[in-house]
């Protein structure tokens, strides 16, 4: 209960500096820049380490691209009875082929299981944030008048992302040194990412104009919500894959939109208006959604 609450509490807080304006514009930005930096990094450096590699823990990492893919294939039926421009398609693949699997997934998955499930969750979550910086640039990119497709800048985008440097890192150093010796201050860095990434959330949550994207946000929820971690069902059950592995990638799989995916679609002047509104609504229904899940999960797997 305790968890459920600090959640609620860190994005109500996000919610009544938002809309009160009371904090500097762009704030958000700040709080970001800690839990990119530092907080996730040092996740990383704490759990991948404990992995035990199996066959198993090939799902967490395939979990994403079916997500992705399902999402293609969604939009390219969906466009052919409701026909949407180039920045509509642009924003869709963004907003339902990536998950927000860190700043929401992270505390969600610490309230529902488990601290030590984290290490499993990480997975998904850099295959996730490879999509992003790979496919995901690549549609806004594609979808935009902007700039043209450079293989430098998405290797770049890659290469320099914090989490993504920890990871590997947390992969290669256990290998040489000791490094548990610092979990401690890990620790303590790792506490932060919730309330701060929920709060950050918080500040950032638009609902304006949203009956202008009404049938395209419909669709875009049902998709993220629902139809997306059924399919990474489909595939735990039609593979036999069982138990936290699979949980906690259905669970990622049932996060809403990335809100990175968000900022990529608003610096590629893509719809920013509906991928606001996809991760606005897409967090709220989300807490209802996950908990539906869930119950399915202690049923099924």
């Amino acid at each position: 209960m305790t968890n459920f609450i600090l959640i609620a509490g860190s994005l109500l807080a996000g919610l009544i500096f938002n809309f009160s304006r009371t904090l500097p514009k762009g704030s958000y930005r700040s709080i970001n820049a800690w839990v990119l930096y530092i907080a996730l990094p040092a996740l990383s450096l704490k759990y991948i380490p404990a992995i035990e590699w199996n066959m198993d823990m090939l799902f967490p990492a395939i979990a994403p691209v079916i997500v992705w893919v399902g999402a293609w294939l969604s939009i390219k039926i969906y466009a052919r009875f409701n026909p949407i421009n180039n920045a509509t398609r642009g924003c869709m693949k963004l907003s339902l082929g990536l998950s927000n699997t860190s700043f929401l997934g992270f505390p969600l998955i610490v309230a529902y299981f488990s601290e030590k499930e984290l290490s499993i969750a990480i997975i998904s979550d850099q295959v996730n944030f490879i999509l992003l910086s790979t496919v995901g640039i690549i549609s806004a990119l594609r979808a935009s008048e902007k700039e043209e497709l450079s293989t430098k800048v998405i290797l770049e985008k890659a290469i320099k992302f914090p989490p993504f440097i920890a990871f590997i890192a947390a992969l290669i150093l256990p290998r040489f040194i000791d490094i548990s010796p610092v979990n401690p201050l890990l620790d303590k860095l790792i506490a932060t990412v919730g309330p701060l990434a929920l709060f950050s959330i918080g500040l950032q949550l638009k609902f304006s104009k949203w009956r202008a994207e009404v049938k395209n946000l419909s669709f875009g929820l049902i998709y993220k919500l629902m139809i997306a971690p059924a399919l990474v069902l489909l595939v735990a059950l039609l593979f036999g894959f069982k138990g936290p592995v699979a949980q906690i990638s259905l669970f990622e799989a049932a996060m809403p939109t990335l809100v990175t995916g968000n900022l990529l679609a608003d610096q590629y002047k893509l719809n920013a208006q509906l991928s606001n509104l996809m991760v606005g609504l897409g967090i709220l229904f989300a807490f209802i959604s996950t908990a539906f899940w869930w119950y399915v999960m202690q049923l099924i797997l």
